[in-house]
C-alpha cells in the first residue's frame, strides 16, 4: 500500500495543468484552463481546470477529481499505476509500507499470477483476432447481424476455429498447466487436451482497467451452448464482471446512464447503430457486486429484458440484487421488450431511435416491484391484500432507509388498504436494519441480513429530556427588552444530502424545568461528536456547551467513516450558508485551518452544522494537504469526498481571497453572533429568573455589540 502521506507529498509537487495537458489541449480563460471534455462528445469546450486548486471539473458531464484521478479515468490506468506514473514524472520514488516476508512473497505470487494468465490469454486473443481476417463463414456471420469491421475491431472479436488444439500455434507449450487454468484449454478424463472455444466467435472481456481476463464464445450453427464463457479462474468471475463496461466507459459518462442488456452480440450490435452504453451479465443472473459497479459508473441504469415469462423472472432477480444498494439520488429501470425481441432484434427492426424510445418508458424499479407484488394476489380481498404485504416485507426491509422507502411504503399501503403507520408497524421497518435480500422469490418468504453499518451511525441522542415547567415571566424591570435580531446572519438552512456519514443533529433536549432554558439547541453537537448539552433546567447558560468529542484526530476517527457497499445512505445534514461559505473558504485555503484557536473549535464542536467544517479542519491536519485537489484526493472513498467535490466545483471559477484570515475571523465572529443571540432568545423564554440569567444575559448583550463592531484591519 502506498503511503497517504507521500500522495500529500506527490500531489504537491506535480501540476494538474501539465498532467491533463499531455492529453487535452488548454486554453486560457481567466484564471483557469479550458479545453473540450477528453470524457465526452462536445462542441464547446465545458472542461475546466483549476491551477489554484489542482482540480478539474467538467460542467458538461460533471467529471471531476486531481491528477490522480484524471490518469485513472482516462488512460484506466490503476490507482498505484496512476500514482507511480506521476511520481516517474516527478522523479520521485514511491515508497512502499512496510510488509513482513511472507506478505512480499504472497504479493509477489499474485502478481506473477496475473501476469501468466494476461500474458496467455493476450496471445490468444492474438491468435484468434488474425484467424477472423480469413474465416469466411465467421465474417459472412456477423455482417448478417449488422456488424461492420471496425465495430469487430473496437471489441476486437475475432474467432476460433475448428481445429481441436488450434491455440498449440501460438501456445507450443500446449501441456501447461496454465492454460487450463486460465481457461483456454480443457484437460478431460483421459488425459486429453483441446481447445475450449472451437467453431465460435470470440469477445474479449475486459476488467474495468482493461486488463484482459477472459472470453466468451458464440457459436455461429446449430449446436449447445449457444454462447460459452471462460470458468471460473483466479483473474475472472463471472458474478463480478460486466461486458462492455471498459469499451462503452466514455459513452456510459457522455449519455449519463448504462443499459444492461443479456448478451454479448446485443452490445455489440446496439454500439454499431449508436447506442454504445449497453454492458452484458456473463450467461449469469444480476448480483449485488454488478449493480455495484452500475451505481458506480452511471445515476441511471436501465435493465432490458425479454417480455417473456423468463425475461420478467431474471427481471424479478435483479431488482432483488439492486434493493440493498438503492439511493435516493438514483434511478433504477426496467425496459421489457415485446416477446420474441432481444434488444438486437428490436434494434435492427425498429431502428436506434426506436430503442431510444422505448428506454425512455422503461418501467421504474418501485413501479416493477409493486406491479409484481399486486399481480401475485387477488387484492380485492383481505386475504389477498395480507399475502401481498408478507411478500412485501423483506423487500422493504432490504432497502435502505430513504425517501425512495418511504414512497415506496406509502404506496403499498394505499394498494393495501392501510395507513402508512399501520404498514411501518406490520412490517416493522424500524427493527430491521437494511441489508442484501437473501430471498424473496415468488411466493416464497424472504429474510434480511444485517449489513454493517458505519461506526459514524452510532452517535446517541444529546440530552436528557428534563420534565417540562412552567417558567415565570421576564421580571419588568426595564432592563431586558426582547431581542429583535439587527445583524445579517440569521439564515435559513438548506440540506446537505450528499454529506452524509451519520446523524450529526444528536437528540432533541428537554423543554426545562422552571426558569430553565436546556432544550437541546446546545446538544446538537451530538452524533460521532458528543451530543452533549441540553436538559439541565436551569443551568449557568454557557452558550458553547459541550464540546464533545476531538475532532482532530481525523485518521483515527474517520476511517469508521469510510463507504460500505450496502449500507443506508447516511442521515441527512443541516448546512447553513454560513458553514458552507466556511467549508468552501478553508478548501480552497487550507492554511487558513492554522488560523483556528481552541477557542475557535470549541464553538465549532457545539454549534450544529458544522460536521463537514469539523471533519475538514481535521483532514488537513491530518494529511498537511496544500491546496484543493490534495485534499479532494485524501477523502475519495468517504463520506466527505462528495461535499468537498460540490464545494470545490462552486468555488472553481473564484479568484483567491486578498485575506483569506480575514474572511475566516468574519465568519467565526457571525457564527459566534449567531449561537449567542440563541442563547439570548432562550434566556428570555426561560423568564430571567435569578441573578445568574440576568448576569448571563448581560454578558451577552455585551458580547454581541462587541462582535457588531467592524474589524480593525492592521
Amino acid at each position: 500500500m502506498i503511503p497517504d502521506s507521500f500522495i500529500q507529498d506527490l500531489l504537491a509537487r506535480v501540476d494538474i495543468v501539465d498532467v491533463v495537458g499531455q492529453y487535452v489541449p488548454l486554453r486560457k480563460g481567466g484564471a483557469n484552463l479550458l479545453g473540450l471534455c477528453p470524457f465526452h462528445n462536445e462542441k464547446s469546450p465545458s472542461f475546466t481546470v483549476s491551477p489554484t486548486k489542482q482540480f478539474y471539473h467538467c460542467f458538461g458531464c460533471g467529471a471531476h477529481g486531481t491528477a490522480i484521478r484524471f490518469l485513472m479515468e482516462h488512460t484506466g490506468a490503476s490507482f498505484p499505476d496512476a500514482v507511480r506514473s506521476l511520481a516517474g514524472n516527478a522523479g520521485m520514488k514511491v515508497p512502499e509500507e512496510e510488509r513482513s516476508p511472507r506478505q512480499r512473497a504472497a504479493r509477489a505470487q499474485r502478481e506473477a499470477v496475473v501476469s501468466r494468465h494476461s500474458e496467455v490469454l493476450e496471445t490468444a486473443n492474438t491468435h484468434y483476432r488474425q484467424q477472423l481476417r480469413t474465416a469466411r463463414p465467421a465474417i459472412e456471420y456477423l455482417k448478417s447481424r449488422g456488424l461492420s469491421g471496425e465495430i469487430a475491431a473496437r471489441f476486437g472479436l475475432g474467432w476460433a476455429g475448428n481445429d481441436r488444439q488450434g491455440l498449440k500455434a501460438v501456445l507450443p507449450n500446449y501441456d501447461d498447466p496454465l492454460l487450463v487454468e486460465s481457461g483456454l484449454v480443457i484437460l478431460n478424463e483421459e488425459g486429453r487436451r483441446y481447445d475450449r472455444f472451437r467453431e465460435r466467435v470470440t469477445f474479449p472481456i475486459r476488467n474495468a482497467r482493461g486488463h484482459l481476463i477472459g472470453f466468451g464464445g458464440r457459436i455461429i450453427g446449430k449446436g449447445e451452448p449457444k454462447y460459452l464463457n471462460s470458468p471460473e479462474t483466479p483473474i475472472f468471475s463471472k458474478g463480478s464482471e460486466l461486458y462492455g463496461m471498459w469499451e462503452g466507459r466514455t459513452a456510459i459518462r457522455s449519455n449519463g446512464m448504462v443499459i444492461v442488456v443479456e448478451g454479448y452480440m446485443d452490445v455489440v450490435a446496439l454500439a454499431q447503430l449508436g447506442i454504445e452504453c449497453a454492458v452484458a451479465t456473463l450467461g449469469t443472473a444480476t448480483t449485488p457486486v454488478h449493480v455495484q459497479k452500475l451505481l458506480r459508473a452511471s445515476d441511471l441504469v436501465i435493465f432490458s429484458f425479454d417480455g417473456d415469462k423468463a425475461g420478467r423472472k431474471a427481471a424479478w432477480r435483479a431488482l432483488e440484487a439492486c434493493l440493498p444498494l438503492l439511493r435516493d439520488d438514483a434511478s433504477i429501470r426496467f425496459l421489457f421488450l415485446p416477446e420474441g425481441h432481444d434488444p438486437d432484434s428490436y434494434v435492427r427492426e425498429f431502428g436506434p431511435d426506436g430503442f431510444r424510445t422505448a428506454l425512455k418508458e422503461a418501467m421504474s424499479l418501485s413501479q416493477f416491484m409493486l406491479s409484481e407484488l399486486v399481480g401475485r394476489h387477488p387484492m380485492e380481498e383481505a386475504e389477498g391484500r395480507a399475502r401481498c404485504i408478507h411478500d412485501a416485507r423483506p423487500l422493504l426491509q432490504a432497502m435502505p432507509a430513504g425517501a425512495l422507502r418511504m414512497q415506496v411504503q406509502r404506496e403499498l399501503a394505499q394498494l393495501t388498504r392501510l395507513t402508512p403507520e399501520e404498514l411501518t408497524q406490520l412490517i416493522h421497518l424500524e427493527d430491521v436494519p437494511s441489508g442484501p435480500l437473501v430471498h424473496a422469490a415468488s411466493g416464497q418468504r424472504g429474510t434480511v441480513m444485517p449489513v454493517v453499518r458505519s461506526e459514524s451511525n452510532s452517535g446517541q441522542a444529546g440530552g436528557a429530556h428534563a420534565p417540562g415547567g412552567q417558567g415565570d415571566g421576564p421580571q419588568d424591570d426595564g432592563h431586558f427588552p426582547d431581542y429583535e435580531p439587527d445583524m445579517d446572519g440569521q439564515y435559513e438552512p438548506y440540506y446537505d444530502d450528499a454529506a452524509g456519514g451519520y446523524d450529526p443533529s444528536g437528540g432533541q433536549g428537554g423543554q426545562g424545568q422552571q426558569g430553565g432554558y436546556g432544550q437541546g439547541g446546545y446538544g446538537q453537537g451530538g452524533g460521532k461528536y458528543g451530543g452533549q448539552g441540553g436538559g439541565n433546567g436551569g443551568g449557568n447558560g454557557n452558550w458553547k456547551g459541550g464540546s464533545g468529542k476531538s475532532w482532530g484526530k481525523f485518521d483515527k476517527n474517520f476511517r469508521g467513516q469510510r463507504e460500505v457497499p450496502g449500507a443506508p445512505p447516511p442521515a441527512r445534514r443541516v448546512v447553513t450558508p454560513i458553514a458552507q461559505r466556511l467549508l468552501q473558504l478553508l478548501l480552497t485555503h487550507p492554511a487558513s485551518v492554522n488560523e483556528l484557536d481552541d477557542a475557535s473549535e470549541t464553538m465549532l464542536a457545539s454549534t450544529a452544522g458544522f460536521e463537514t467544517v469539523r471533519e475538514l479542519v481535521a483532514l488537513v491536519r491530518t494529511t498537511g494537504a496544500s491546496h484543493t485537489g490534495a485534499l479532494i484526493q485524501a477523502a475519495e472513498g468517504t463520506s466527505l469526498a462528495q461535499p468537498l467535490v460540490m464545494a470545490a466545483t462552486a468555488t472553481i471559477y473564484e479568484d483567491e481571497l486578498p485575506d483569506p484570515a480575514g474572511e475566516l475571523f468574519d465568519a467565526l465572529r457571525t457564527i459566534e453572533f449567531d449561537a449567542a443571540a440563541r442563547e439570548q432568545q432562550a434566556l428570555i423564554a426561560g423568564g430571567l429568573t435569578g441573578d445568574d440569567a440576568k448576569a448571563r444575559y448581560l454578558a451577552l448583550k455585551e458580547r454581541m455589540a462587541e462582535l457588531k463592531k467592524p474589524r480593525v484591519i492592521e
